[in-house]
């Protein structure tokens, strides 16, 4: 019983540090997310993980969202905003989640960045 709720307390914790979402990118090119220094990691099946974004990404493209923006060589050769999510888990991580990382990527959503489609 003490073994399943540390594990549930665990598994609760992890989905509270981070979101996912999945991507289709141009090849060699490398993804930016949120005016993050670094680009993300985007794995073999299209998803990316990363932490949650502010209250700033929140909203509908083309005016609000999570700013992005793809480099090759580079050089800027996209740039825009995703469709985000409110995470209804940010209410219950402490301290105040859902002040700081209330937002993140749609899990409903593959963000077809070499289409231009967020379907």
């Amino acid at each position: 019983m003490f073994r399943r709720m540390i594990t549930l307390l665990f598994c609760i914790a992890a989905a509270g540090c981070s979101t996912t979402g999945h991507f289709k990118v141009p090849a060699n090119s490398k993804l930016y997310i949120y005016e993050r220094p670094e680009p993300v990691q985007v794995q073999a099946d299209g998803s990316v993980t990363t932490t949650p974004f502010f209250w700033t990404a929140a909203g509908i493209p083309p005016n609000s969202g999570i700013p992005y923006r793809l480099e090759q060589d580079g050089q800027t050769t996209q740039q825009g905003r995703l469709r985000a999510q409110f995470r209804v888990v940010s209410i219950f991580w402490p301290p105040l989640g859902a002040i700081y990382w209330p937002m993140g990527f749609n899990p409903d959503v593959t963000y077809d960045l070499v289409n231009q489609t967020q379907e």
